[in-house]
């Protein structure tokens, strides 16, 4: 046998985490750091999903290339789970923003603290059902509508924010990309339900604040201004729903969802890939023609966002490979143990890098210290069937990634169209680092208690 082929038949045998130098890791690394600066230094050249797309794919292809160069066999291996994982990813994400893009609730609550922190309440729920991303765009205008006659409305958004848009996500598979791609793993579609714990304990603390403080700022509201403002917020439309069948195309998305997890109507329990994805592209086919356009825009909805997601993530997923299998493969040099480490460490960088691959990273991470391979098409479930304390580390890198997105703009995709949103109704919210304040302020003491609660 050559040299060569000894060379060749040894990295066959040897995982590919083990022989990806560390280098390999830049072009992911240069991905998320692209996604978290550019919009701050280059806002306007960022804003084009052309100019998205071009930095995905200066980063995502020279990787590829060099790992099928370098590992023919086990870097096609590895970027063919990529790619599948990619399009099962964009596929209901897919179905999720055209199917609540066609939901428009009209009208409004009243404006009073008591009922804004029923409808923020009402969206930590519907988050579970539609996704953060589907929860935040049906739920943010009727919110900014009841409190039109407000002046100091920042803080309604911004606790939107952490909860919609965050926090609430984190009981189901559907809620969070982050759960979603952990579903894809292996992880039973109700085994987040068992979070309900630290999701209720979160969730519950944040709607008590966030009603004090409201209700403080409406009475401060009062003091300064002549006339009720009580009575004024009081005053309301009556609400309705337009575009029903989307709810009826909503829960065909928990079904196909449902029937993946449990194989149904297969003989060998799961279901070979291009199903779940074509039944959802048929759902997301079948809203955006049955709804009227009139409704669409009265959501102001375009694909711009969609198609973001889908530019972006597409150089993730290629560029994912490499943390994946080094942190696999040699996560254990890392330190980390108990599972308030692993809380933390995602939550922190979910705060600032997207918290999808950031799940991904940490949960192979974990993968590799309890000796199981990330090879496996659903290595999370083994994980999970290994020990408790396996599966706390689980629901702690869940509960990270998931609610810590809401600690910065970047952290979570609805982030920053929740804020796009609520600048073009008029109204001035904090910058980038004011943002940190608010979240320093109120979710990072929330978060201590939560991690010496659950995870210590």
């Amino acid at each position: 046998m050559t040299a060569a082929a000894t060379t060749l038949a040894q990295q066959s045998a040897e995982s590919l985490g083990r022989i990806l130098p560390l280098w390999s890791l830049l072009p992911f690394v240069a991905l998320l750091a692209s996604i978290a600066i550019l919009p701050l230094i280059a806002h306007r050249w960022w804003g084009q999903n052309r100019n998205r797309a071009i930095a995905s794919a200066l980063c995502a292809v020279p990787f590829a290339a060099a790992l099928l160069i370098a590992h023919p066999s086990q870097g096609s291996h590895a970027l063919l789970g990529a790619i599948l994982d990619y399009a099962s990813f964009v596929s209901l994400l897919l179905a999720l923003y055209v199917i609540s893009g066609g939901i428009y609730v009209r009208g409004s609550l009243a404006g009073t603290p008591l009922s804004n922190t029923a409808l923020v309440g009402i969206g930590a729920i519907l988050a579970n059902l539609i996704g953060t991303t589907g929860a935040s765009m049906v739920l943010i205008r009727p919110l900014l509508r009841a409190n039109k006659s407000r002046r100091r409305k920042t803080h309604l958004v911004v606790f939107f924010i952490f909860v919609v848009s965050n926090c609430g996500g984190l009981l189901t598979p559907l809620g969070d990309p982050p759960l979603f791609l952990g579903f894809l793993k292996g992880v039973p579609f109700l085994w987040t339900l068992s979070l309900w714990k630290p999701w209720l304990l979160v969730n519950g603390t944040l709607l008590l604040i966030f009603h004090v403080v409201d209700g403080w700022t409406l009475d401060r509201e009062e003091a300064e201004r002549r006339g009720s403002q009580l009575e004024a917020v009081l005053r309301h439309e009556k609400p309705g729903l337009e575009g029903w069948h989307n709810v009826v195309l909503l829960a065909g998305v928990i079904l196909v969802i449902l029937g993946r997890g449990q194989g149904w109507g297969s003989a060998s329990g799961h279901w070979p890939f291009g199903v779940q994805e074509i039944l959802l592209g048929l759902l997301a086919l079948a809203a955006y023609r049955l709804t009227k356009p009139a409704t669409r825009a009265k959501n102001s909805f375009t694909m711009a966002p969609i198609v973001e997601v889908a530019v972006l993530f597409a150089g993730i997923f290629v560029t994912m490979v490499a943390p994946l299998e080094i942190l696999n493969a040699r996560g254990g040099q890392l330190g980390l143990e108990r599972p308030w480490h692993y809380f933390w460490a995602s939550g922190l960088l979910s705060s600032f890098l997207d918290n999808a691959p950031t799940y991904m990273t940490f949960a192979a991470s974990a993968c590799g210290r309890a000796g199981v391979s990330v090879e496996s098409p659903r290595y999370l479930a083994e994980f999970l069937q290994r020990t408790p304390l396996d599966a706390a580390v689980l629901a702690a890198i869940s509960c990270g990634s998931v609610m810590m997105g809401a600690n910065s703009y970047i952290g979570n995709g609805p982030n920053f169209m929740v804020k796009a949103i609520a600048e073009e109704n008029g109204i001035q919210m904090p910058s980038f680092f004011g943002y940190l304040g608010w979240s320093a302020t109120v979710l990072i003491p929330v978060f201590v208690f939560v991690s010496l609660v659950f995870f210590a």
